[in-house]
């Protein structure tokens, strides 16, 4: 009754009753249950016609020998728009089923599965096969069986086949073979059926490497293909051996992590992960290419959370990890990048240095909270576009012409507080100037907010290789690593502000703190300029001159407010400055946002400027192809929002020595722009286990070779070294 059971469910739930009215469906009902009853074995007869699949048996060889394995096939030719089932039907059907009747002392193996193909219909997902397949099994006899007399293999194989309805099918099939004590040969008529079907079964290899995790409802799977593997992957799905486990109809997402992949699935509600996670990870493309396997066998063991390294032990690896994080946060204050947001931090600890001993402590701490918050924030959102199949990298958010925007209006107010156009006793002086009060606190945690934003162009040494390890790993691990980043960041500053010896180095306030304000105001502005530099290069000339008319109408809306609003004022005429001031910057925000979709994306230069060397637009299937021949090929990873790229452009490319260099061993230059969003790029950073520029990479001549990858700030003998490595 079991079996009827099963049956009767996948009847309702594959769509055969929406032609069917109440009646038949009883009718149906009835005549399965008589069929389990009487023993009727085929299908036919349940709407009167025949099975829409035809089964077979055949043998790989002539004969029997004493002792000796030997494999066998049940062939299922199904009728055009007919399918049956693999071992996991998905949402719904049966797997086919063999039930052998073998003579005394035979052995049967498991089925050995071709890959599956998703069958979709409507809501449901399931995995089957269509058209001809082959299920192998290896039978073995026993050593003392008598020669020169046939065996007689028999077999009972059930499925169900389904097209608009489902119908169980079953027949038996049965094979002689003749035993003999010779080796046996091959089937003339058969090498090439069996041959073609062993390329159709799941590969198993233990050149690949296989990881798990099971996170937020989630099965994430990482693969490590053989190092002699350059075939890329662009999609991948995971079927899975036990039914019920994961959601079949959802997506999964497939994506590149180092040099391997990574693959998330969706659990099912309430499933139970077995010991043991079984099945095979499926690429369409096929994993060396169209004519090669399809399918690779995966078997791995499950943990909560594991830590997913390149090599080495685990728990060196995260701790190496988080250090990097801490000393790349410490170095990333020297960055050019940060150096505007000095000001906020010089104009704090120099109110604070000779006004209450306990207040700049506190203002360090409160400065760390934001710059962890801003730090939490930003690793948030790139976590969960990242989990919904977006490729990002530390840094995407300044690949967005708003996000440029909107930090050059706050950079260029920022700016015109320094130069005392308008004061605000709550808001951007207080943050890097006033501190007394609650006001204080809070303009120590914006402090640390803007400090974090205009960071974020810059990558530190130490710091690539840290984030890269970080957005692999589940969230908990990625989230430990950005805090320690941030606490690297404002460890400087935390120093200072708690430790009493050094305050007394600071000078005490004075009539040079204005200069010094006004001095960093010029930065800020410096800082406006970059930006909009940056704006230029991804959206054109014509949307920068409407931002600079946005910032002529914001800066007269600073001045009315610094005229007129401030607190000398009478109350009538502040608010009419605040109201006016405000009306301004809406409708001249409002207006160039307005404005940014008119304005597509400028074309890139396809021939990058020379600047001694000869680079190339960079694109992966290029730099493969040249791999494989040998050739010596440099990539640079770059963007012009990425201020440490650019100080490398200057310092280490323009060197006559390293120009020079790549001409006498011509190397072939790729140059990856990042400025704007590029998956491609995205992804060939994502080979290397970066998610962040620069990265300089040196493929030496060698296909059989790793590439160096150089550190994230280079110098001309940095490279020279390097070039050293080349195979002439």
């Amino acid at each position: 009754m079991s079996e009827f059971n099963k049956i009767m469910q996948s009847i309702k739930r594959m769509i055969i009753l929406k032609r069917m009215d109440l009646m038949r469906i009883r009718f149906i009902r009835f005549f399965l249950f008589l069929c389990l009853l009487t023993g009727i074995t085929y299908a036919q007869n349940l709407f009167g016609g025949k099975s829409r699949v035809e089964a077979g048996l055949i043998a790989e060889e002539i004969s029997v020998q004493p002792g000796k394995a030997f494999w066998l096939a049940i062939s299922l030719q199904m009728e055009e728009g007919w399918h049956t089932y693999w071992r996991n039907p998905g949402d719904s059907g049966l797997e086919t089923k063999i039930q052998w009747e073998l003579p005394d002392g035979f052995t049967a193996g498991k089925i050995q599965w071709p890959a599956p193909e998703i069958i979709r219909e409507e809501h449901l997902v399931t995995y089957g096969y269509h058209g001809m397949i082959y299920l192998l099994v290896q039978l073995t006899p026993p050593a003392e069986l008598q020669t020169n007399q046939p065996v007689l293999v028999k077999a009972r194989v059930s499925w169900l086949e389904c097209a608009d309805i489902c119908v169980p099918g079953e027949t038996n099939v049965s094979l002689s073979l003749p035993v003999k004590a010779e080796t046996p040969e091959l089937h003339p008529a058969y090498m090439e059926t069996f041959a073609t079907a062993r390329t159709k079964l799941p590969l198993v290899s233990e050149e690949w490497q296989f990881q798990a995790s099971i996170e937020n409802n989630t099965i994430i799977i990482y693969a490590q293909p053989p190092d002699w593997m350059k075939s890329e992957i662009e999609k991948a799905v995971f079927f899975p051996y036990t039914t019920g486990l994961i959601k079949y109809a959802e997506e999964q997402e497939f994506s590149l992590s180092g040099n391997g992949y990574r693959l998330v699935v969706p659990l099912k509600e309430k499933a139970v992960t077995p010991d043991t996670l079984a099945g095979i990870l499926f690429s369409e493309s096929g994993w060396r290419g169209p004519e090669s396997e399809k399918a690779i066998e995966v078997v791995i063991e499950p943990k909560e959370n594991i830590v997913i390294t390149g090599s080495g032990d685990a728990l060196t690896s995260i701790w190496m990890a988080i250090l990097f994080s801490f000393l790349g946060g410490i170095i990333l204050n020297l960055m050019p990048c940060v150096l505007p947001v000095l000001s906020i931090k010089i104009m704090g600890i120099i109110n604070q240095a000779h006004d209450n001993s306990a207040r700049p402590w506190q203002h360090g701490w409160i400065f760390t909270l934001g710059v962890l918050v801003s730090f939490w924030v930003l690793a948030g959102i790139l976590l969960i576009l990242k989990a919904g199949g977006a490729h990002l990298g530390w840094g995407f958010q300044l690949q967005s012409p708003v996000f440029l925007i909107l930090l050059s209006v706050f950079m260029f107010l920022f700016a015109l507080s320094m130069f005392g156009v308008f004061e605000i006793g709550t808001s951007l002086t207080t943050v890097g100037g006033r501190t007394n009060g609650k006001h204080g606190f809070w303009g120590s945690f914006i402090s640390g907010i803007t400090a974090t934003i205009v960071a974020t162009p810059c990558t530190a040494p130490f710091m690539g290789s840290a984030l890269g390890f970080a957005l692999i790993q589940p969230v908990w691990i990625s989230m430990i690593i950005f805090t320690f980043l941030g606490l690297g960041m404002a460890a400087p500053f935390v120093l200072i502000s708690s430790i009493p010896a050094l305050l007394k180095f600071i000078p005490k306030p004075g009539r040079w703190m204005e200069s010094l304000k006004q001095f960093m105001g010029f930065l800020l502005a410096a800082t406006v300029v970059w930006l909009l530099w940056v704006l230029g290069i991804q959206s054109g000339a014509t949307l920068v001159t409407i931002v600079l008319f946005n910032l002529l109408f914001t800066a007269l809306a600073a001045w009315i407010y610094g005229r007129w609003g401030h607190l000398a004022m009478p109350k009538k005429n502040r608010i009419t400055a605040v109201s006016l001031a405000l009306v301004i910057l809406a409708l001249s925000n409002g207006l160039t946002y307005a404005n940014i979709d008119n304005f597509n994306q400028a074309p890139k230069d396809m021939h990058p400027q020379d600047d001694g060397i000869q680079w190339k637009t960079f694109t992966q299937q290029e730099v493969d192809l040249l791999v494989k021949d040998g050739k010596p090929v440099f990539i640079d990873c770059t963007a012009a929002w990425c201020l440490s790229c650019q100080v490398n452009e200057e310092v280490a490319f323009s060197s006559s020595e390293v120009q020079q260099a790549f001409k006498d061993l011509n190397i072939h230059a790729f140059k990856a722009d990042w400025t704007s969003q590029d998956e491609s790029i995205t992804k060939a950073l994502a080979r290397f286990n970066r998610n962040s520029v620069p990265l300089y990479v040196l493929y030496k001549g060698n296909p059989d070779k790793e590439p160096v990858i150089l550190p994230e700030l280079i110098t001309p003998g940095i490279i020279m070294d390097a070039l050293k490595s080349i195979e002439r």
